[in-house]
């Protein structure tokens, strides 16, 4: 199985204060959904400026999820 961080993100994107985001809150629901499964914690779809992060909490600490080169990347 291929890992979800190197799984080109091919989804139309927006730039808010320097960091690319998902442009529309279905398509990063269902990266959401992927990463949900990946991690075996629940991610969420979060509105930031005018773009979509995920979300979650992972060991206790809250992470943000973007997008940099079309692959998913940590941006907290």
């Amino acid at each position: 199985m291929m890992d979800l961080f190197a799984a080109p993100v091919f989804d139309t994107t927006v730039i808010f204060e320097g960091k690319e985001l998902f442009k529309g809150k279905g398509s990063a629901s269902i990266w959401a959904e992927k990463l949900s499964a990946e991690l075996g914690v629940p991610v969420t779809a979060q509105k930031i400026g005018t773009g979509w992060a995920l979300c979650a909490s992972v060991d206790g600490e809250e992470r943000i999820w973007g997008i940099l080169g079309q692959r998913l990347k940590r941006i907290n």
